[in-house]
C-alpha cells in the first residue's frame, strides 16, 4: 500500500562542481569508514523545516440526509466545526522565505504555520500549488530576515548507489536525519502524480517526512520526499523523492509571481510500447513512446511529429515509455527548442519541437451554484492548456469538470475531475455557458451524458 508520508525527507545527490558528479569512491580504510556526516547536516539542516497546516470542518449529522428525520426535528442552524491539522516539513529555497513543500500537506487548508530548526514559528501563505507533481510552494509572512537555504542538484547526474540523508520530522518527534542510498531511479509505476519518475531511497522515510529534503554527499537537494511503500505505515526500505530538476521548475514558477506552473506544451498524446506493438514493430525490446495522436498546430504538429513515429530519445536521453518523455520535456526550460529522436519506416529522425506553454483561451472557468446534480462542481471549456493539465487528448472539445467542492451535490452524486459533459436532457452541451443554463432549468429527471476516460456513460438522476 502506498501511503503518503507528511514529513521532511528525500535527500539527493549533488553535484561537487557545475561540470563534474560528486566523487565516487569505495573507503579504502577503517578510518575512513569512520567518517561522519555531521558537517553536511549542520549546513542543510537550519534549512529543513516543519509545516504544519490546519483547515475548519463541520460535522455533519448523517441524520440530516434523512427527510423524515428533517420533517420532525427540524435543521439546527449551526453545525459544529472541528480543526484537522497535518504535519509535513519543507525545505527552504530562497532566502527570502520561500518554502517548497508537498502538495498533499497543505490541500485544502485555511491556516499554514513554518517552525524553524531553531523552534520559531511564522504564519505562512500559499505562494502556489501544483497537484500534478505534488508539490507546493509557501512564503513566510512578514519577516525581512534572510534565511539559511539548500542549493539545487542536478538530479540527471545521480546514480544508484549514491549515499544520501533524508531531513525531516516523522511521526512529529522532531527534526531526525536518515541515511541511506538511492536504490533506483526513473521509478516510472508508482502511481503518486502525473509526472511519474521518482528517485527511490532506502532511507527510512516515515509518516510526517513528506515534503521534506533528500540530501546528497555535497549538501545539494537531489529531491523532495513524497511517499513510501508499507504494509505497516512505517518505514520499509521503500522510499519516493520527487527529483529536484522537477522542483527547480514549481519553484521557478513560484518566484516569477506565477500562480500555476509554466511548462511546455507538446501537443501529442503518447502510449507505451508492449511487447506485442515491439514485435510489430520490429523492436528488440519494448521500449520509447509511441505517438498515438498530434493535434493540428500544435508545437509537435509544427515540428513534424507523426502518427506511429516511436520517441526514442530528447536531447540525448534515452526515453524508455511515456512517463520518461513526459518528465524530460515538463523539465525543459521555456523558450529554444527540444531534439526529439523518433524512429520512422525503420529510420532516425531528429526533430526540434518548440518548448512554448499550451494556449489557454476561451477557458471561460465557472463555479456552478443553482440546485441540480452539478451544484459544486467547476467547469471549464476544454483549450490544450485545460486538456494538457487534465491528460486528456489534445484533440478534444466540450466542457470539463476541473475541481469539486466538499461536500456539493455534484461531489456527491459522484461526478469526478477530468468527466466531459456531454449533454444534458437530451441538450448538447458544448461550452460552460451552455451547462450553466441547463443546470437552472428545474426537472424531475436528469439524464446526464459523460465521458470519463475512454468510455461514454448515461446517467439518469432524480431532481
Amino acid at each position: 500500500m502506498l501511503i503518503r508520508s507528511l514529513a521532511l525527507l528525500l535527500v539527493s545527490a549533488i553535484v561537487a562542481t557545475p561540470a563534474l558528479a560528486q566523487d565516487r569512491r569505495v573507503p579504502s580504510s577503517g578510518a575512513e569508514l569512520r567518517l561522519s556526516f555531521a558537517p553536511i547536516v549542520q549546513r542543510v539542516q537550519p534549512a529543513v523545516v516543519n509545516v504544519y497546516a490546519a483547515k475548519t470542518v463541520q460535522n455533519r449529522n448523517p441524520l440530516l440526509d434523512d427527510p423524515i428525520f428533517r420533517r420532525f426535528f427540524g435543521v439546527p442552524g449551526q453545525q459544529p466545526e472541528q480543526m484537522q491539522r497535518s504535519l509535513g516539513s519543507g525545505v527552504m529555497v530562497d532566502a527570502s522565505g520561500l518554502v517548497v513543500t508537498n502538495n498533499h500537506v497543505i490541500e485544502g487548508a485555511d491556516q499554514v504555520k513554518i517552525s524553524l530548526a531553531d523552534k520559531r514559528e511564522f504564519e505562512a501563505e500559499i505562494v502556489l500549488k501544483d497537484s500534478r507533481t505534488d508539490l507546493a510552494v509557501l512564503r513566510i509572512k512578514d519577516s525581512k530576515e534572510k534565511f539559511t537555504t539548500i542549493d539545487f542538484a542536478n538530479s540527471d547526474e545521480l546514480l544508484v548507489g549514491d549515499v544520501v540523508l533524508a531531513i525531516g520530522n516523522p511521526f512529529g518527534v522532531g527534526q531526525t536525519v536518515t541515511q541511506g542510498i538511492i536504490s533506483a531511479l526513473a521509478r516510472t509505476q508508482v502511481g503518486i502524480t502525473d509526472y511519474q519518475f521518482f528517485i527511490q531511497t532506502d532511507a527510512a522515510i516515515n509518516p510526517g517526512n513528506s515534503g521534506g529534503a533528500l540530501v546528497d554527499m555535497t549538501g545539494k537537494l537531489a529531491g523532495i520526499n513524497t511517499a513510501i511503500f508499507s504494509r505497516s505505515g512505517g518505514s520499509q526500505g521503500i522510499g519516493f523523492a520527487i527529483p529536484a530538476n522537477m522542483v527547480r521548475v514549481v519553484v521557478a514558477s513560484a518566484k516569477s509571481g506565477g500562480k500555476a506552473v509554466k511548462r511546455p506544451y507538446l501537443g501529442a498524446r503518447l502510449q507505451a510500447v508492449t511487447p506485442e506493438i515491439a514485435e510489430t514493430l520490429g523492436l528488440k525490446s519494448p521500449t520509447g513512446a509511441l505517438v498515438a495522436n498530434v493535434a493540428a498546430n500544435s508545437p509537435a504538429a509544427r515540428a513534424g511529429l507523426k502518427l506511429s513515429d516511436l520517441i526514442v530519445a530528447i536531447d540525448g536521453q534515452v526515453i524508455d515509455d511515456p512517463n520518461a518523455f513526459d518528465y524530460r520535456f515538463a523539465t525543459r526550460p521555456l523558450g529554444g527548442s527540444a531534439q526529439i529522436d523518433v524512429q520512422r519506416a525503420g529510420k532516425t529522425v531528429k526533430l526540434n519541437v518548440p518548448l512554448e506553454t499550451a494556449p489557454d483561451t476561451n477557458r471561460d472557468e465557472i463555479v456552478l451554484t443553482a440546485r441540480s446534480p452539478f451544484q459544486g462542481a467547476k467547469v471549464a471549456n476544454i483549450s490544450p492548456a485545460v486538456a494538457d493539465e487534465l491528460r486528456l487528448d489534445a484533440s478534444t472539445e466540450g466542457v470539463v469538470v476541473i475541481d469539486l467542492a466538499d461536500g456539493g451535490t455534484a461531489a456527491g452524486v459522484g461526478f469526478q475531475k477530468g468527466d466531459i459533459i456531454l449533454a444534458v436532457n437530451s441538450q448538447k452541451i458544448a461550452k460552460t455557458s451552455d451547462l450553466d443554463k441547463a443546470s437552472k432549468t428545474s426537472a424531475r429527471i436528469w439524464r446526464i451524458t459523460v465521458v470519463r476516460g475512454d468510455q461514454q456513460i448515461n446517467v439518469t438522476l432524480g431532481g
